[in-house]
Parts: structure tokens; sequence; C-alpha cells
């Protein structure tokens, strides 16, 4: 008597596919948005304040689009400040949607402890260390997620996006009239502007790294995978 046929899922569900893309977009607009943001002042600060006349805790060696900010350089860029807070807002709170639709129902179906949790196993020295040879040799990924893109995965969508918002509405007067305690945690606005800044940083990196690898892994085939969930599982 033949084996009943067993129905292949998809290497990647639905719901992870819709909310991989509408981060991919939403990122880019936070990018592009961020960017011309920060060039409006691209010097940073610790604490509550922080202005032209104050020392910066450091500052980037760009020009600012704004003449009234000492960057070292004559020349100002123009000053696109109003389109791209307007564009960093709503990009975020698109984030913030995808994010969570992803977070309920990757754990609902277990898709988050199945995919970007580690055992035990890959958590020992051992097995950790031959997957960090293997990344340092530039050795070709094996099918599905080794422990250095479980930890990758799991701390850039549960750790670094949710820093990055709590930074963000940290620095929005409204949000901390109605939760100073939670805002002031950061220890005041500019605070709270810098680590957003170098949050921002460390995504950037991890964005550097993840597409290195997708390439690495063969890119036509990983991103189809992610468009049409093709790679099946049995």
């Amino acid at each position: 008597m033949a084996a009943p046929a067993v129905s292949p899922t998809p290497r990647h569900p639905a719901f992870v596919r819709v909310t991989h893309w509408v981060t991919v977009l939403a990122f880019a607009a936070l990018v592009l948005s961020g960017v011309e943001i920060l060039i409006s002042h691209p010097r940073f600060y610790w604490g509550d304040t922080g202005h032209s006349g104050m020392p910066a805790l450091f500052q980037l060696p760009i020009p600012a689009s704004r003449g009234h900010v000492p960057t070292g350089f004559k020349t100002v860029l123009p000053d696109q400040n109003g389109w791209s807070r307007s564009l960093h807002f709503e990009a975020a709170w698109l984030v913030v949607f995808a994010g969570v639709v992803y977070g309920l129902m990757g754990l609902a179906s277990r898709h988050v402890q199945r995919e970007l949790v580690p055992s035990a196993a890959e958590l020992r020295g051992p097995a950790l260390a031959r997957v960090l040879r293997d990344h340092l040799r530039f050795a070709k990924p094996e099918a599905g997620y080794n422990v250095l893109q479980r930890l990758a995965y799991f701390s850039v969508v549960f750790i670094a996006f949710p820093l990055m918002i709590w930074t963000g509405l940290a620095m929005s007067p409204a949000i901390v009239g109605l939760f100073p305690g939670a805002m002031a945690v950061f220890g005041g606005h500019q605070s709270a502007r810098t680590l957003h800044f170098l949050g921002f940083g460390l995504l950037m990196l991890f964005l550097v790294a993840h597409v290195a690898m997708v390439i690495r892994a063969g890119f036509r085939q990983r991103v189809n995978a992610m468009i049409t969930g093709g790679g099946t599982h049995q």
C-alpha cells in the first residue's frame, strides 16, 4: 500500500513574506528620511539638551542643511527637514504594524520558536566555534538558519527594532508627556537621539551582512523563496 503523500509547506509562510517586504519598503523610507533629518543637525549630545552652542559628544564629518550648525564646512545643504520628518513618522508606524503582525503570528504558529530560537546544542562552545569559523572563511551557508543567523534575526526583530521605536518615541514631546517615566530611562531627549543613531548604525551593519549572505547563498533562489515561499519543507 502506497504511503500517503505529504503536502509540502512553504519554506517561508505567507505572513513572513508579507511582513518581510513591508519592512523592506518601510526601512528604505526610514533610511532616506532619516538621513535627511540627520543632516539638518549632524551633531550628537547626551542628556536632555543639545544645541549649536554646546560642545557635541561627537559629530559626523558632513555639512549641515542649516547654516548656524557648526560643522567645519562652508557648504550648506538644501533643507529637506519638513517632508522627511513626515515620511519618517509614517514609515515608522508601518514597521510597528509589520512587527506586531510578525510577532503575534510567529509566536502563535511557533515559527519564532522553531526558526529564530537556538537550541541548547547550537549554543554549546564547539557548535558555535564551528559556525563562526565557517563564517570567517566565507563558507557557503547551509540550508536553514545556523545559530549565528538565529541569534542575529532574533536580536534584530525582538531587541533592536523595539529599542529603535522606543528611542524614537522618547524624542516626541507628546509621548514623553504621556509616559515620562518610560521615556526618561534614556536620560533625556538628546540621549535618546544619540542612541537612536547608534542603533541605526547597527541595523545598517546587519543589513550589509544579511544581503552579503543572501548573495553568497544564492541571491535568485533566496529572493524567490521570500517572494513565492519556494524551497519547501516536507
